[in-house]
């Protein structure tokens, strides 16, 4: 698709096309005028990269009240118990919804074909091969792109929300598009933009999960919760991308197992291979670090050998075809893995309709926080939750009618602020930027990775904030945040796309790092996705959420055991 001019304003924004946000697009109501906003194009994102599948009640030996009690034991204390039940009762009508919708889900003669995964009590995983979160948003793009009243904005980069100073609602976006900075208003703005993988030196995400929704959404006066619940996948593949090996491969009865060929799991849970990721994640890192010497380059191994030859070609077409890109024969060798960060159970509060505390502003999928994963997430429940809360804009009601948006707009400052910077000064601020950006992820892996503690999250802050008066204190930044609503930027730099992308993607990562470090030296217990060294243990004085707004962090209120109503 060419670049093409784009209207100042739209009855709704969508920030994000990856599953969450193509999903919202589809369920808006289609009288509405809705911007889908992408940085790169409408087929990159981390719900194109999801291979396990997506979870939902629907054979008849399972049931929403099971799907219930095995994501509440995940969640480890800190699910919203109504969000989970909402989760789980609406996934089946959701995907019958995938299902006319196209999805070729995989299937046994007329029968959806299920499988089972890590922590779950029953074969409820509907799959496509092992690139689900691709069949998905092929899918749902096709669909998209058919729709008259979407039109689809790639290659453009959200840069800040515009909030109407003396109502405090969200009015729009600025955006970089096409070498200038410009503003567009809408009657509502979704921010699906993904997870933040990339703060993390090893992650399973692309490259475009910088934690853009999240970043941008905090620094207008969101509030966040609980960043600090990173959930790590075990079963990176240890070579460049860290693809991910999918956990229905264990699930299908691939073994771990260490350089002697011992199944060490089941040294740190009776389930093994199969116990919940945290675990497995940690199994890893405390084996590595008793028999490796170098913890960076240091794996174990993963060995398919045990499934059938069949079965491996049938659901794993991709991963054979990763695996011996890299020179790996799955059926005659193991695969070396390591953990790498997979999915962030944090995010922008929002309730069961995507609401956050600015109006106009909502928040769905992998950037939102709705309660659905509390301190870590049940495999495959990632993808239902973009199709489950997406479905919920259909009901969007916007608060300002889409005539008063119209009459509301004023026309763009026509002469645009020019950026003039001579090519040594940018040269020198670019260097400064990719410095940042080179070293950021190695400090938050190092600092707040699968094992935390309190000095070294206390020196890593302080790190993050001198690299924030750094990179605040560049021309560039103190140009682009000087810029007031309406007035539009142009720039002389060359590669201003990529340069911009720089700029706003290492400002983001600043913002995302600073949440997670100090969230997590905030909570001082283990749990979930979070685990402190110091501190190895759960806490009942911690079964809380972390609440962030602006620069201020509390606890919520406790949480109470949560019993699933029967259903």
């Amino acid at each position: 698709m060419s670049q093409i001019d784009i209207p100042n304003q739209f009855d709704v924004l969508v920030v994000g096309a990856g599953a969450a946000g193509l999903y919202t697009a589809l369920c808006l109501p289609e009288s509405l005028k809705v911007g889908l906003i992408t940085k790169e194009t409408v087929t990159l994102s981390a719900s194109d990269w999801a291979q396990g599948g997506i979870a939902a009640a629907v054979s008849p030996e399972d049931s929403p009240k099971l799907h219930i009690q095995d994501t509440l034991k995940a969640g480890a204390g800190l699910c919203d118990i109504e969000a989970v039940e909402f989760l789980a009762q609406k996934a089946p009508s959701c995907i019958q919804s995938l299902v006319n919708l196209g999805v070729a889900f995989d299937r046994h003669g007329n029968t959806l074909a299920l499988t089972l995964e890590a922590a779950h009590s029953r074969h409820r995983v509907l799959h496509a091969a092992d690139t689900t979160g691709r069949e998905v948003t092929t899918t749902l793009t096709d669909q998209v792109l058919r729709r008259p009243n979407i039109q689809v904005i790639q290659q453009a980069l959200a840069l800040s929300l515009w909030i109407e100073p003396e109502t405090g609602h969200c009015q729009g976006i600025s955006l970089f598009y096409q070498g200038q900075v410009t503003w567009i208003k809408a009657g509502a703005v979704v921010l699906a933009t993904g997870g933040g993988g990339q703060v993390f030196a090893q992650t399973t995400n692309p490259a475009v999960s910088t934690g853009d929704g999240v970043a941008i959404a905090w620094r207008a006066g969101a509030i966040v919760r609980d960043p600090e619940f990173v959930q790590f996948h075990p079963t990176a593949l240890t070579k460049p991308g860290r693809f991910l090996i999918s956990e229905a491969v264990r699930g299908e009865g691939a073994h771990l197992v260490d350089n002697e060929g011992r199944r060490f799991a089941f040294d740190y849970d009776p389930a093994g291979e199969l116990a919940p990721r945290d675990v497995v994640s940690r199994a890893i890192f405390s084996h590595l670090q008793r028999t490796a010497e170098d913890l960076a380059t240091a794996h174990v191994w993963l060995d398919m050998r045990p499934i059938p030859a069949d079965k491996i070609r049938q659901r794993f077409p991709n991963i054979i075809k990763v695996c011996q890109r890299w020179g790996i024969d799955v059926f005659h060798q193991p695969i070396p893995v390591a953990p790498a960060a997979h999915y962030w159970m944090g995010g922008i509060v929002a309730d069961l309709q995507n609401r956050t505390n600015i109006p106009g502003l909502y928040a769905v999928g992998e950037t939102a926080s709705t309660g659905v994963h509390g301190a870590n997430r049940l495999a495959s429940n990632s993808l239902l939750e973009c199709i489950v809360f997406g479905a919920q804009m259909a009901d969007l009601k916007l608060e300002v009618p889409p005539a008063e948006v119209t009459a509301q707009v004023k026309d763009l400052d026509p002469s645009p602020l020019f950026c003039n910077l001579s090519v040594s000064a940018w040269e020198n601020q670019k260097a400064q930027l990719e410095s940042i950006r080179e070293k950021l992820p190695r400090l938050v892996w190092q600092n707040a990775g699968i094992c935390r503690e309190q000095s070294s999250l206390e020196n890593a802050i302080a790190t993050i904030e001198s690299w924030e008066q750094d990179f605040t204190s560049l021309p560039l930044s103190q140009f682009l945040e000087s810029l007031h609503p309406t007035a539009t930027a142009s720039f002389n730099l060359p590669n201003i796309d990529q340069q911009l992308r720089l700029w706003a993607e290492t400002r983001n990562l600043l913002d995302v790092a600073y949440l997670i470090l100090k969230s997590a030296a905030f909570r001082t217990e283990s749990r979930g996705g979070h685990y402190r060294l110091d501190y190895p243990q759960p806490d009942s004085d911690w079964q809380v959420h972390t609440m962030i707004q602006n620069h201020h962090w509390w606890k919520s209120q406790s949480i109470l055991p949560a019993y699933p109503k029967s259903n």
